[in-house]
């Protein structure tokens, strides 16, 4: 009976036996198919990391272009916002220089007027005494007007400056060489070394 009772037990470890193989089994079948897999997903990968390089790089560039685009913006700016400046600082300049023009060229009738004073001859004591009165008086405003560079110019026997003079005739200079201002007729002036006013002369043939 013992033996007829240890028969099915040995059965009993043989099935589990054989189980235990065939999980083995499958467990080998399945493990190249898992490796296979996991290959598969790392050679996407790899064919995916040169995508993104070139992504990268392509961000990278358009980058570096905006950077230099505004660079060069900014750049241009600044130049013209100095151009601006300096344009301002010097239109300041010339309002300093030559904002007294218009008034100066209104004061010189009256310089020509005392001028032509002056040319009168003096008689008697009375006229010695005006004449003397309008000479101080022309001296004085000639002064004050040298004070804002306003200068007067006088070519007389000075060879003749197209840029300074104004030509009213030819006339025989006698023993003055050609083309010297032998006769002032209205002397000019100048503002800054600018001209105001050419000085009208005869010069010499």
């Amino acid at each position: 009976m013992s033996d007829k009772q240890d028969k099915p037990a040995d059965l009993d470890e043989v099935q589990n036996t054989e189980a235990s193989n065939a999980e083995e089994v499958v467990n080998e079948a399945d493990a190249p198919q898992e490796t296979a897999e996991s290959v598969a997903a790392e050679l996407v990968t790899e064919e995916q990391d040169p995508i993104a390089d070139l992504d990268m790089i392509k961000q990278l560039a358009e980058a570096q272009a905006e950077i230099a685009s505004l660079k060069d913006q900014m750049l241009r700016t600044v130049a013209e916002a100095q151009n601006t400046k300096r344009r301002a600082e010097q239109d300041v300049a010339k309002a300093h220089k030559f904002g007294v023009e218009k008034f100066a060229s209104e004061m010189l009738p009256v310089v020509d007027s005392l001028t032509m004073a002056m040319q009168a001859n003096a008689e008697d004591e009375a006229a010695k005494a005006i004449h003397e009165g309008v000479e101080m008086t022309l001296t004085m405003m000639l002064s004050a007007l040298e004070k804002f560079n306003i200068v007067q110019v006088d070519p007389q026997g000075q060879a003749f400056d197209p840029a300074l003079h104004q030509a009213m005739s030819m006339v025989d200079g006698g023993e003055a060489a050609s083309n010297t201002v032998v006769a002032v007729m209205q002397k000019g002036f100048t503002i800054n070394e600018r001209l105001l006013r050419p000085a009208m002369v005869m010069v010499a043939k």
